[in-house]
């Protein structure tokens, strides 16, 4: 990000790997053809290279590597005329925080959350917060799973527009 060359080249080569076995496992999850696996990598090392403006250094780093890797794979499965959909769960993980996270990121979650109305506030912490699952939460707040995925959705959107507006 600051212009070092051989910073840039190590980085690159490094991350490298854990793209090609993350492209590998996720061609087998959604069936495409195990040969898409390194066509992925090299659209992923490009699109990293075209968008390392985007990344912010303050967030963690493998999100933001999932994301443009997950988009890649959809684009190469609807390119074939595959349709994709990909269930919440499949991607709780890339949404969780780090749990090195330190105490003023919670707190400041909490005061995010507590902006949203009830019943996405309360699944947004039993979920993103507390860990635990679509099926627990539901059961708990006798809802559908359905509906629980939908509240969750709406929250995050919410709460993402609450903290790209600065509010």
């Amino acid at each position: 990000m600051e212009g070092d060359a051989r910073a840039y080249e190590a980085f690159l080569t490094d991350l490298t790997p854990y793209l090609r076995a993350a492209a590998r496992r996720r061609s087998v999850a959604f069936g495409a053809p195990p040969g898409d696996a390194e066509d992925m990598v090299q659209e992923v090392l490009l699109a990293v290279h075209l968008k390392r403006g985007t990344w912010d250094p303050e967030r963690p780093l493998g999100p933001w590597l999932s994301a443009i890797l997950r988009n890649k794979l959809i684009d190469s499965l609807r390119r074939r005329g595959h349709r994709v959909t990909v269930a919440i769960e499949d991607v709780m993980d890339l949404l969780a925080a780090p749990e090195t996270a330190d105490e003023t990121n919670r707190l400041d979650a909490e005061q995010l959350v507590a902006r949203l109305g009830e019943p996405q506030r309360d699944i947004v912490r039993s979920i993103s917060l507390n860990g635990a699952s679509v099926r627990e939460t539901a059961a708990r707040l006798n809802m559908s799973e359905g509906a629980v995925r939908v509240a969750l959705h709406r929250a995050l959107k919410a709460l993402s527009g609450f903290y790209r507006s600065g509010e």
